[in-house]
């Protein structure tokens, strides 16, 4: 499975505005493409906007490129956002519960090399420390495999179970980095406002 993220910073004032866009425009267009098996929005009130569209195969997503890219142009020029496009393999992917308000997100890079050990150890050792977190719902691991860039996103049922585990969280992310020789380029919280993935687990 694979993903296309777009990210799009903005004024605050519009996120609500790009929103509604995104789910009443962009989702309709992008979900009914050949191989496409869902969207999702993370939103903050600073302004950036997170959409996330997933793939059946890396095939389907290329070949949705140009319909994609001209939703993307739309948003630009009624928002005054610039986007940017990455595309990524969908390594990791569990549900505990469906419902979710709200996620942590993490950016990391190692070497190329190293991906398939830390996709192996992302699965032994962070996911069950999620699975006993409470208001945990679901994780999810995308990898870059040319460059090393991997992005985690942890999705809680609300603010509050989210900032309960920051502290050891913060612990956990720290330790990890080391032990498999990752930079860890940015975490950012995010209200979640669209999950319509039909992606199927991996795990």
């Amino acid at each position: 499975m694979y993903a296309r993220s777009t990210t799009m910073r903005g004024r605050p004032e519009v996120v609500d505005d790009l929103t509604a866009f995104i789910r009443d425009d962009v989702m309709p267009t992008v979900t009914r493409l050949d191989g496409c098996v869902g969207l999702s929005l993370l939103i903050d009130r600073d302004g950036r906007c997170i959409a996330t569209s997933a793939w059946e195969t890396a095939a389907a997503m290329r070949a949705s490129a140009e319909r994609v890219a001209g939703s993307r142009e739309r948003a630009a020029v009624m928002f005054g956002v610039t986007p940017e496009v990455r595309e990524w393999e969908i390594a990791v992917l569990h549900r505990a519960h469906h419902d979710g308000g709200c996620a942590r997100v993490t950016w990391t890079r190692t070497d190329p090399a190293n991906v398939d050990r830390v996709i192996e150890a992302y699965r032994d050792s962070l996911m069950p420390w999620w699975e006993e977190t409470p208001g945990f719902c679901s994780n999810s691991l995308l990898v870059d495999r040319t460059d090393g860039r991997c992005v985690s996103t942890v999705v809680f049922e609300s603010h509050e179970a989210m900032a309960h585990t920051r502290d050891q969280f913060t612990t956990l992310r720290e330790e990890f980095a080391a032990r498999m020789d990752m930079d860890l380029l940015e975490v950012a919280e995010f209200d979640l406002v669209l999950a319509h993935l039909r992606v199927p687990e991996t795990v």
